[in-house]
Formats: structure tokens, sequence, C-alpha cells
């Protein structure tokens, strides 16, 4: 005879569905049932487990549940409960020192066409790659020695400063052209983001970076990095990167040692 045969009121008690009135609707919004964030010394064993999920098998047995039931089954349990994921704690970004950087570049100039100013551009400007590969030649204000963000993150606009000498170079790279793809192929078609991607880890081998993978939003990491090594403050380095809340920005504080150090020495007198 099968499970599904079985009379319902042979089961054993652990296998009873909870009822109204058993405290688990209390644990829904987690306030007075408790919200449980940690897992018990004996759940985290997978031996231990065992039991549990063989219960739950005889459950989902008995009720003849499918593969979706049995998900849906397991939410509702966990709201049940007040059960809740962990937020994982992310670790330091990645980043490329300043000397890694400037090697990079210089290693796309010596391809030769716009790979280098290409690089160059990416960042010093710190742009998302899809930002980047947005770019048009009305983006670039001379006057302002700017670049204009049209397309960020969650459609928020801004404005990258830039250097006066990659203004000056991104000028004569334009030729007096006005209007178009800031960059472009020999072909005279836009770069991809994926063609960026492929042209940036193309540049790292030949420079030699190879204990570590480059990618375009690796940049983004190394200049935000930098420039709070240097003393930009978080909130104008948020700005700069187009970053919608501060928590995001504040990844790049946890990459930096010797700026945690210097504040520490300030903060207890010694220099």
């Amino acid at each position: 005879m099968t499970g599904a045969d079985r009379n319902p009121g042979s089961e054993s008690p652990e296998c009873e569905v909870p009822r109204p009135g058993d405290g688990l609707e209390a644990g829904l919004d987690g306030r007075k049932a408790g919200v449980l964030r940690t897992p018990s010394a004996i759940a985290k064993s997978g031996d231990n487990l065992l039991p549990a999920a063989r219960a739950t098998a005889r459950l989902w047995r008995r009720f003849r549940l499918g593969y979706d039931q049995t998900r849906r089954l397991s939410r509702l349990a966990r709201g049940l409960l007040g059960i809740v994921r962990p937020r994982a704690r992310r670790g330091a970004a990645n980043r490329l020192s300043r000397e890694e950087a400037e090697t990079l570049i210089a290693a796309a100039y010596k391809q030769g066409g716009v790979r280098g100013l290409m690089l160059k551009t990416l960042f010093q400007s710190g742009m998302r790659v899809s930002e980047f590969a947005s770019l048009r030649c009305e983006d670039l204000s001379f006057e302002e020695q700017s670049l204009f963000v049209s397309n960020g993150k969650g459609s928020r606009a801004r404005y990258v400063p830039i250097l006066p000498e990659l203004a000056q170079e991104l000028r004569t790279h334009l030729r007096g052209r006005t209007a178009g793809d800031l960059f472009e192929s020999v072909r005279g078609s836009k770069f991809s983001a994926r063609r960026i991607q492929q042209i940036v880890g193309e540049c790292a081998r030949l420079a030699g970076i190879t204990n570590k993978r480059v990618y375009p939003h690796l940049l983004r990491h190394s200049v935000a990095t930098y420039l709070l090594s240097k003393g930009m403050e978080l909130e104008k380095i948020q700005k700069f990167l187009g970053h919608e809340s501060i928590e995001t920005t504040t990844i790049y504080a946890e990459s930096t040692p010797d700026l945690i150090r210097d504040s520490y020495r300030k903060a207890m007198g010694r220099t």
C-alpha cells in the first residue's frame, strides 16, 4: 500500500499539518514569533536534517504535491515561521592598482587605432560598459570638460567630469565630427558592450596582467577605489558613479586599507 493510499489518520503526529492557533501564523510578519535568521547547530549538520526531510517527504506524499506546489509550500512555510534569507556580506571590490591601470592603457595605445583612447576614457570616467558604449559626440562638452551619461542605471542621467588632457585628446580624435558615436570601428560602426569587453581582455593579456580577470567593470571599481584613496568624499564618488544608494558605494571603502590606516592615525593624533 502506497503512502498516498494510507488513512490520513494513521500518519504520525510529526506529519500533521499546522492548524490555525498553533502559533505559526504569528511568524508571518516576523514580529510575534520572531524572525529566524541563524540556523541552529543541529540544523547546520546535513545528517541531522534527514529526519526532517523524511517527515517532509511523507507530508508531501500524503497531499500528493507536485514540483511547483512543493516550491510554493516551502515559501509559505518560511513565511509562517518568519525565516528570512541571511544577508550576505560582500567582500571588498577587486581592482587594478594605479600602476596596473597605466600599464593596461599603455598596452592599448601600442596596438594603434582608438583602443588606447577608449580604455583611458573608460577608466577615467568610471562608466558602466553599457553607458560607455552609448556615448555620442553630442555627449561631449569641451567647455564643461564633461561627458553626459543619458542612459544611466535606473534611467538616471548624470554628467561625468574629465581631465583637460583627455578632453583635448578626444577633440583631436573627433577631427571636427559633431554627430554620431563617440568611438567608431574602422568600418564606421559603433562598438558593442560585448566588443568593448573583449578589447579590455585582449589588452590586459598584452599588458601581462594575468593574475586577475580584467573587464570593463573592474576599471570602474579601480578608479573609484583610487579616488577614495586620494581623499575624494564618498558622497561625491556616489554621484560620479551614478549610484542610487550610498551603501553601494561603501564597498570601495572596504578596499582601501591605506585610507583606513591614515584615518585611524589621524583620529589617534598620529601622522
